[in-house]
């Protein structure tokens, strides 16, 4: 273990100084891990408004010179009173004492809801943020690529539309339900891990325009779903063993934090290979990081509502990966 007393955390990040920041999301606080393990707050995200699974959800760092500050960005995807949204703060101080400067946005208008608000931030190989926005209780979100909710986002860090994207706008694919974890490995593919509904959680590999089959199939489809042009999942699961949030590479084996499931999946796309660490051991998981030295770090998610917290919790963890 390395830090404990977190309330209801939902995304860690690793800063290239090698500070470690977490959002809470009922709090909207940004905490700051020190060397100790204590924490310390570097700040509170303005205009959050938590409700059910909305709040304070992901984040995602941009390096910048020009930022105020010379250092970078900290980027938010927060729940307020009218929307889901995207927002940058300077990231300010060195490590051990960063704060966060007045957040400027970068996106606004992506469907709220108590649940179903998607919530995860990275920017990808190719300097890009992408966002994973859920359908926010409407499953008819998922299929309109008119609206924003049920899909993978791609942005420049302004919030701008990129070059390259499948439909000239904000989208990058849909027929997405609650995807809450993305990641990259060493080729640059996308992988995202997504809430199913009663049967079938997924851990999906997205392509450009790529439409995932939400509300019409949930996890892999037969006969008229696969005739529609839907692609099915490279792994699901029961809802049991998963509902999966946050989302890891480390050496293209991929590493699944699980929410219900209360345990870390470990997917080796190559071989075909899955199977689970810590069944039980610490609960409900929310995300999941590539750590230092060859560590896997991973957060306990036992305050959010849902869990049966202990005397400390929330915890985050760390367990060494063998090569």
């Amino acid at each position: 273990m390395i830090a404990s007393g977190l309330e209801a955390p939902w995304s860690i990040l690793r800063l290239p100084d090698g500070s470690t920041l977490i959002s809470e999301r009922d709090t909207a606080l940004v905490r700051e891990l020190l060397p100790d393990g204590t924490l310390r707050d570097a700040g509170r995200v303005a205009d959050v408004r938590p409700q059910g699974e909305g709040g304070l959800l992901g984040l995602a760092a941009l390096a910048d010179s020009a930022a105020p500050g010379g250092t970078g960005w900290v980027y938010a995807y927060a729940t307020t009173a009218d929307d889901n949204q995207i927002v940058r703060m300077p990231l300010l101080g060195a490590a051990g004492s960063h704060t966060l400067g007045d957040p400027e946005p970068v996106l606004r208008g992506i469907p709220k809801a108590g649940n179903h608000n998607g919530g995860r931030l990275g920017f990808g190989p190719d300097g890009l943020l992408y966002a994973t926005a859920g359908d926010a209780g409407n499953t008819a979100n998922a299929q309109n690529l008119s609206s924003v909710g049920g899909k993978i986002l791609r942005m420049t860090p302004t919030g701008g539309v990129p070059a390259g994207n499948p439909f000239g706008t904000l989208v990058y694919s849909y027929g997405h339900r609650n995807p809450q974890g993305i990641a990259w490995d060493s080729t640059g593919a996308l992988w995202a891990s997504e809430f199913g509904q009663n049967t079938w959680d997924e851990l999906n590999r997205i392509v450009p325009g790529g439409n995932y089959g939400w509300p019409t199939v949930e996890g892999r489809g037969t006969g008229q779903a696969n005739d529609s042009g839907f692609i099915d999942p490279v792994e699901q699961w029961p809802t049991s063993e998963a509902s999966p949030s946050g989302l890891a590479v480390v050496n293209d084996t991929l590493f699944m934090a699980a929410l219900r499931g209360e345990r870390l999946w470990r997917i080796v796309p190559s071989t075909g290979e899955v199977d689970d660490w810590f069944a039980g051991s610490f609960g409900r998981l929310r995300d999941v990081v590539s750590g230092p030295n060859g560590t896997l770090w991973f957060v306990s998610n036992n305050t959010d509502g849902r869990g049966t917290p202990s005397p400390g919790d929330d915890r985050l963890y760390q367990v060494r990966v063998a090569p």
